[in-house]
């Protein structure tokens, strides 16, 4: 079989299984929408009002979260190639480590990573 013969063969797989997914989801799921239910939280009514708004830093935490453990991601793969990338790949790496601990040392700086209020400062 030849590899585009291989690939059709992958993606009708794949297309079949998601058939398979959503036709038994709509065959086996509920025929008919309840008002009172909330689909959120699989249709338990919630015990406190949920359109409460969440503080700003909380989500800047979150990014900066995902950024910095995808950014460790590459630091995880450099570690499987570190032998054959020799001296030019451990020098780009500590390039990379040093660019990603300033970046950080300018976000704890800057306040992108306190979460409650500023403190007031004297003489202001």
């Amino acid at each position: 079989m030849s590899e585009q013969g291989e690939f059709l063969a992958f993606a009708g797989a794949i297309f079949a299984l998601m058939a398979v997914m959503v036709g038994s989801s709509w065959a086996l799921g509920p025929r008919r929408r309840m008002a009172d239910k909330n689909p959120f939280e699989s249709g338990v009514l919630p015990a406190h009002d949920t359109s409460g708004r969440f503080a700003a830093q909380f989500y800047l935490v979150a990014m900066f979260f995902v950024i910095f453990d995808l950014e460790m991601v590459f630091v995880f793969a450099w570690g499987l190639v570190v032998r054959p990338a020799g001296w030019n790949g451990y020098m780009a790496m500590l390039a990379f480590l040093a660019f990603l601990l300033l970046a950080l040392g300018y976000l704890w700086r800057s306040g992108g990573l306190e979460w409650g209020p500023r403190p007031r400062r004297a003489g202001r």
